[in-house]
């Protein structure tokens, strides 16, 4: 079965020249009828297709009338997301559980709210039984993200209520989500790693009373052991990639799947569809393997020339994976900056020092400095290019010793509390089913008989 499916025999090989001549569009036609591509103008700026109170990201200003950009900004639930990091940090807090409880409900919690929010979390982070021997270990994947989508689809088999769309319904099974997502992305990569690549199998049971963070390092690590530094340094990457807006990816996907009344386990399962993309979640390993590409290649790290001349090599596709793209470099939205990138560096540095990879840390900021120019060269720049969250996460992944399996599902497991914030919104606000437009450029044609073909 496996053999026939990655199998592409020769007739399905010389149909698929069709779908290709006839499949390409005349890019000059998307200017002619002003098609926004992506949703998004020229200079990257988004089609405006709902109105949000959980989040907002501010890149631009108006000075003398002109917008120009800024340096980026982000705001959950109306707060600036560096006073929420300086508030969680400064009170040595674990601020992901925090984050979500703002996402969901609007407002920061007191003490006993977050303690009761963690409680009721910690209640759902055991899985249904048998799931894991028959759900995971007797299916393993060697792709966690769908091994992911997958394990959600089947929590459906599991809940009695599955299409109730009450708030109250939707709210439980979203709180589910939020603490299972740890666990079945661990297992998952747990059940790949004995049975694809032949090593020990590990699964520890998670803890009630410790936060997201320190219970994904536990179940990973055979012997459950971690630092406060690399839990809390985790737990901050969780909080900065738990929501970005509604109009990215995935959390787009969130809104449209709901909007057509499905319930929660199909609209979540198709976020993580989104996510997966690499022009999307899938980003942070393409950064980590163009990193580890550029130090094969690359033989003094200190020198701005050879580097700036091998990222020209990658940015005209003639290294790396030939795309042309320095990875974890420019954003949809933002121009000058990344206020994620910015917050997680100082962090990223101390752990370098903590993990003895300095040198790797000063060949990214090396980088990061010198992309912008590289990238100028090469094509025109409408609004700016800065790193984005996605160079400094993959490589604090690389530090903290996770797996590169798993880097896009850690990422799933940030923006399950984005994604359910999302869907709730939708919900509330009962809006239409989200239905765009596409402007049909075919001819007409009279059809021929058969014998006439």
């Amino acid at each position: 079965m496996k053999e026939r499916l990655s199998q592409i025999p020769p007739e399905v090989m010389k149909l698929s020249q069709k779908c290709i001549m006839k499949g390409k569009i005349d890019t000059s036609l998307y200017e002619k009828y002003d098609v926004k591509r992506g949703l998004r103008d020229i200079n990257g700026k988004g089609v405006v297709t709902g109105l949000t109170e959980i989040s907002e990201i501010h890149s631009t200003k108006i000075v003398d009338g002109v917008e120009v950009p800024c340096e980026g900004e982000l705001y959950y639930r109306g707060y600036n997301i560096r006073d929420l990091v300086k508030g969680f940090l400064n009170d040595g807090r674990f601020g992901f559980e925090e984050t979500a409880y703002l996402l969901i409900f609007g407002e920061l919690p007191t003490a006993d709210e977050l303690k009761e929010f963690n409680s009721v979390l910690g209640n759902y982070r055991s899985l249904p039984v048998n799931f894991v021997t028959d759900s995971i270990l007797k299916v393993a994947s060697s792709d966690m993200m769908n091994m992911l989508s997958r394990s959600v689809l089947t929590l459906y088999a599991y809940d009695d209520n599955a299409n109730d769309l009450s708030i109250q319904n939707v709210l439980r099974q979203c709180l589910e989500l939020i603490a299972l997502f740890p666990v079945l992305a661990v297992y998952g990569y747990q059940a790949y790693n004995r049975y694809y690549k032949g090593e020990s199998l590990f699964i520890h049971k998670p803890q009630e009373n410790l936060s997201t963070a320190e219970n994904i390092l536990l179940l990973l690590r055979p012997d459950e052991k971690y630092t406060d530094l690399e839990a809390k340094i985790l737990d901050l990457a969780l909080v900065l990639q738990a929501e970005h807006g509604g109009g990215n990816n995935s959390t787009f996907t969130t809104h449209v799947v709901t909007s057509s009344g499905t319930d929660t386990y199909s609209a979540i399962s198709a976020a993580l569809g989104s996510l997966k993309g690499i022009r999307h979640g899938g980003a942070n390993v393409k950064v980590v393997n163009m990193l580890e590409n550029i130090r094969e290649n690359v033989s003094d790290w200190t020198d701005d020339a050879e580097i700036k001349a091998y990222l020209k090599k990658i940015i005209d596709g003639e290294a790396f994976d030939k795309s042309g793209l320095i990875y974890g470099m420019g954003h949809a939205v933002y121009s000058l900056s990344d206020p994620r990138a910015d917050i997680f560096k100082a962090f990223v540095k101390r752990l370098a020092a903590a993990k003895g990879y300095e040198k790797e840390y000063n060949l990214c900021e090396k980088i990061e400095s010198l992309a912008p120019e590289v990238i100028a060269g090469k094509r025109k720049i409408y609004k700016g290019v800065s790193a984005n969250v996605d160079f400094y996460s993959g490589f604090v992944y690389e530090m903290l010793g996770l797996p590169r399996e798993l880097y896009t599902p850690l990422f799933a497991v940030a923006r399950i509390a984005g994604w359910s914030a999302h869907r709730i919104e939708e919900l509330l606000n009962e809006g239409k089913i989200i239905r765009p437009a596409y402007k049909s450029i075919s001819p007409r044609r009279n059809y021929v008989e058969m014998k006439l073909r």
